[in-house]
């Protein structure tokens, strides 16, 4: 199957197996994931009625459905997850187990191309009934992304031509000609793209086009439904999943009881949208799709609603790890600047999320802010998601904890296990990009190991060694057959002030655009860049509308963020108050936490005999003594003794 060529000029990601990973930092944890998380995960979907719903439908499992009704998600995401593994290596138990699933996963494909283990075991009258809480477009969405992971990993279109019945199906029954129904939960958008891209099925690219422009537009289809839950599916469902129809509602509704839309981003067309609103995930998964479908058509309108949304995620409504969603009960955004430590939800699906669709901003824009997007979240709001172990996993991830805060094995809604060990499956395709016309390459993330490409139609090896994020050295050599004319673009992160870049030991001006500093040259083999951009350690104010923050500062050093655990620290950490910026130092531990470097410096503390009889005290009576701290990176939180953490610090 050829893919069309996108029609306007963007940039493309290097196919992942293209790509080898050989990194000090990130090649344990991506071992970790393929050897460990993605057994776990196929464990845990053996057991918890994830696997036994289709081979229900099948007659071969007795029992009624189990789980969530979206649970058939999990089964497709670890299929992406196992098939991005595939493309890298070969793995013959994980080959089988996926060969098999995609075959049970076939034989339950109803002949009309309908999908859904709920409904195929349910009353069929129901189906494409209930789009506010079934979520069918959903799963049907993440089915299509782990089918189009499995054929560019292997070929095969064993499990494609099972997506492809699903989509025909979808697109038979919705869109201008058929019924007028939006995702409540988007994700098909971004699959519909996708699957446009390795067929060149146009009717799947304007299906997804249909549902993103149908969002926000009145009358809501999803507001219609709401009135009517009772009869669209099984009353037991919402107990089993959501607590009761009425939460459904209150989640929908704003404080009058009126649909207003805001929770999946249904409030007004996405054109038109000015922040990002309501559920977290979803809000990410529909921008990602939209800027997804940028690549294959011009659209100055969409791509500027985007460009503003982002603009409004990272400069009010992300926290400092990447993190997003404040409302820990709706998993959603608030409101500009509302950022509680404590009280968030910071979903890790949302930071996955977040990636997806900076990566694809990126890709229309070859600026390297959103790079830095990417970067910030994977090391500290994405692989917190995941204990170091990989046998644990976060749903929420705060940025302070009195303690009672941990990873958990599993979770009855367990949409981030599965979804993070994707994303991790898939981190070639983050760090390298190639332009339209083939005459550059861009080095996005600074992750050791090799990619194989085609630069101005000659084969081009690249082979990176990197020191991050623990120290700033990266080497690039360059192998070729014959000397040919491209550029390399490298990423100059915005953590770093004294980037140093070097050809065959030359150094060259650093002066960037968009945030990348440009080689153009004839390359010959053996050519090698050198670039140094030096962690340093940073003293972070948040803007003082965040007011969990007010007089407190967050530590970085390159991309990592710090917390401070109990374990490490003699005083409560809540009680710590940073001396000065000066006194923070870095020290490498290689014994600690799988080798991470922390920092360490001077605090003060109140002297707390003198609030022993006291609530409150004059401030000039009040006291301090000098202790020491220390912090870690905030990804290897909660993987020793529980205590109390926190990454905003108090400073005076």
């Amino acid at each position: 199957m050829d893919a069309p060529r996108p029609t306007h000029e963007t940039l493309r990601p290097i196919p992942l197996a293209d790509v080898t990973i050989d990194d000090e930092f990130w090649s344990p944890r991506l071992d970790t994931n393929r050897v460990i998380t993605l057994e776990r995960v196929y464990d845990h979907l053996k057991t918890n009625g994830c696997f036994d719903n289709f081979r229900r439908v099948v007659g071969e499992a007795g029992g009624e459905f189990e789980g969530q009704m979206f649970i058939d998600s999990d089964a497709y995401k670890w299929l992406e997850a196992a098939s991005y593994t595939l493309a890298t290596r070969e793995a013959p138990t994980l080959e089988r187990r996926v060969e098999e699933l995609i075959e049970l996963i076939d034989r339950v494909q109803a002949p009309d191309g309908y999908l859904h283990t709920y409904f195929l075991l349910a009353d069929s009258a129901t189906r494409w009934t209930n789009f506010t809480v079934m979520h069918e477009l959903y799963c049907a969405g993440h089915l299509v992304e782990a089918a189009v992971a499995h054929y560019s990993a292997t070929g095969e279109d064993s499990l494609l031509s099972v997506a492809r019945r699903v989509a025909d199906h979808i697109d038979d029954r919705f869109g201008p000609d058929g019924a007028d129904r939006i995702p409540g939960h988007p994700e098909i958008e971004l699959a519909l793209v996708r699957l446009f891209r390795v067929t060149g099925e146009r009717r799947y690219l304007d299906l997804a086009e249909y549902f993103v422009n149908r969002r926000g537009r009145d009358p809501s289809p999803l507001a219609g439904e709401l009135g009517r839950l009772e009869e669209l599916a099984d009353p037991t469902i919402y107990e089993r999943n959501l607590d009761s129809i009425e939460s459904v509602r209150r989640t929908y509704c704003d404080d009058t009881g009126a649909y207003d839309g805001r929770y999946a981003q249904d409030h007004t067309p996405v054109r038109e949208q000015e922040a990002v609103e309501g559920h977290a995930v979803r809000a990410t998964y529909l921008y990602a799709g939209a800027a997804a479908l940028l690549r294959e058509s011009a659209d100055p309108e969409l791509f500027d609603a985007l460009e503003r949304l982002w603009t409004n995620l990272r400069t009010r409504r992300t926290y400092v790890t990447g993190g997003l969603g404040s409302d820990f009960e709706r998993e959603a955004f608030t409101a500009d600047y509302d950022l509680p430590n404590e009280s968030t939800c910071a979903e890790t699906c949302a930071a996955v999320g977040s990636v997806f669709w900076s990566q694809r901003m990126f890709e229309l824009t070859g600026e390297a802010k959103y790079v830095d997007l990417v970067e910030q979240t994977l090391y500290n709001g994405v692989l917190s998601g995941v204990s170091l172990d990989g046998t644990e996993f976060s749903y929420r991830n705060p940025l302070e904890t009195r303690g009672d805060t941990h990873r958990e094995q599993w979770f009855y809604c367990a949409c981030c296990p599965p979804n993070v060990a994707r994303l991790l499956a898939s981190l070639g395709k983050f760090v390298y990009a190639r332009s339209n016309d083939s005459e550059s390459l861009y080095v996005n993330l600074y992750v050791g190991g090799a990619v194989e490409t085609s630069l101005a139609e000659t084969p081009v090896a690249l082979t990176q060694e990197s020191e991050l994020p623990w120290a700033g050295d990266v080497a690039l050599d360059v192998s070729v057959a014959e000397p040919v004319e491209f550029t390399v673009n490298l990423r100059v992160p915005e953590w770093s002030d004294e980037a140093r870049v070097a050809v065959n030991g030359e150094p060259i001006d650093t002066e960037a655009t968009d945030g990348y500093v440009s080689i153009e040259r004839v390359w010959c083999d053996g050519d090698r860049v050198d670039a140094t951009f030096p962690p340093t350690v940073e003293v972070l104010r948040a803007h003082p509308d965040v007011r969990d923050d007010v007089g407190r500062v967050a530590l970085r050093r390159g991309p990592i963020v710090y917390c401070l655990e109990a374990t490490d620290n003699a005083e409560p950490v809540h009680r710590l108050i940073l001396a000065g910026a000066e006194s923070v130092r870095a020290v490498h531990c290689p014994e600690l936490l799988g080798g991470v470097t922390v920092l360490e410096g001077e605090a003060a503390t109140e002297r707390m005999e003198e609030w022993r009889t006291e609530l409150y005290r004059p401030i000039e009576e009040i006291d301090r003594e000098a202790t020491a701290f220390r912090a870690v990176p905030y990804y290897a939180w909660d993987n020793r003794d529980p205590g109390a953490m926190t990454v905003w610090m108090r400073y005076a």
